[in-house]
């Protein structure tokens, strides 16, 4: 293998847009080069409110998770009780086939 034979050649991430130097011959990824992103806060204040706000909106999400795991409990209990119902009111219907019994 001969150094510097090939030329790297130079990609840019379309995912993160960093600059990637990649060798051709080895396929692999030889230097990264990260954007510098903007700032998105101008001060401390500022982002200690967006940390804070972030904060309530993350638990609020949970409350409404918690919520919905409650309220699953009933639907499922409802969609047994229902489909329970149906299998008395016709006892004569055979239970389904699995696979395992085509064999």
């Amino acid at each position: 293998m001969a150094n510097g034979a090939t030329a790297l050649f130079e990609v840019q991430c379309p995912c993160c847009q960093a600059s990637l130097k990649i060798d051709p011959e080895t396929r692999a990824v030889i230097s990264h080069q990260a954007v510098e992103k903007p700032r998105t806060v101008e001060d401390m204040d500022t982002a200690l409110n967006l940390l804070k706000g972030e904060a309530a909106r993350r638990e609020e999400a949970f409350q409404k998770s918690v919520e919905a795991h409650k309220k699953s409990k009933d639907v499922l209990a409802r969609k047994f009780d229902e489909l329970l119902k149906q299998a008395k009111e016709s006892p004569d219907t055979p239970p389904p086939q699995r696979d395992i019994d085509l064999d």
